[in-house]
């Protein structure tokens, strides 16, 4: 299914601005991490070609920004993946999220960013203003952030994801909720007049959904993601 790419500016409104670029998509799910990354593409990319990338890459249950930015230059994506962290932060260790795979992921990952440059893949340590990430989508340009899924949520979705329990809702809840739960959103527009950020979320195939700016802004600052940002450009 194709969604319609629309574009709309009202001077006596303020801009606004919806991207939905679905040329195709592949949904990459890792049930052992909890983790599910939706990637789309500005061009054609086989499902054959994708899982041939992934085999090659060795992308397992535990996937990091930095594998994306390796699985995007596989494919032959034009990227830029921007981070606070050239590594892996030792204070991930000690959370709970992180805790599993830690160990055995540490070596590897700080391998992956070593070679990053020789290997073409393109990183770079800095921060992305949302500024900054708007004019990205105003380009018709796309990107994939790591965000803290207990801290992000959806104005257009009825029922908030609970991380703890399955209580019905409105039911009182006594169980701890998680602090970080890592999870890749691919953020596809904006609306300057309501303030509004754009995203599509791997958990939900049928929509676009619809966040602030300030949740936004929350959910991926969180401890934990050391403000990961892979940006996707159309002239891939």
């Amino acid at each position: 299914d194709t969604l319609p790419t629309h574009t709309h500016r009202d001077g006596n409104k303020g801009d606004v601005m919806r991207l939905s670029t679905w040329m195709g998509s592949f949904f990459f799910c890792f049930p052992d991490s909890g983790v599910s990354i939706q990637i789309q593409y500005l061009h054609p990319v086989s499902d054959e070609d994708f899982q041939r990338a992934c085999r090659e890459l060795k992308l397992t249950e535990s996937v990091w920004t930095i594998d994306l930015a390796y699985l995007m230059f596989q494919l032959g994506v034009r990227h830029c993946f921007c981070t606070q962290t050239l590594g892996v932060d030792k204070g991930f260790k000690n959370q709970s999220f992180y805790k599993k795979h830690f160990d055995t992921e540490e070596d590897r990952v700080n391998k992956l960013f070593l070679n990053a440059d020789s290997k073409g893949v393109v990183v770079k340590k800095c921060s992305v203003t949302v500024q900054e990430i708007q004019d990205h989508l105003e380009q018709g340009h796309v990107a994939i952030v790591l965000v803290n899924a207990v801290v992000l949520t959806c104005e257009l979705c009825s029922s908030p994801v609970k991380y703890c329990c399955f209580l019905p809702v409105g039911q009182k809840c006594f169980c701890r909720k998680p602090e970080y739960q890592g999870h890749f959103v691919v953020v596809c527009g904006f609306n300057t007049t309501t303030g509004c950020i754009f995203y599509n979320n791997p958990a939900y195939s049928d929509r676009v959904c619809c966040t602030s700016i300030g949740n936004f802004e929350e959910a991926r600052r969180s401890y934990g993601t050391d403000e990961d940002i892979l940006l996707i450009f159309k002239e891939s």
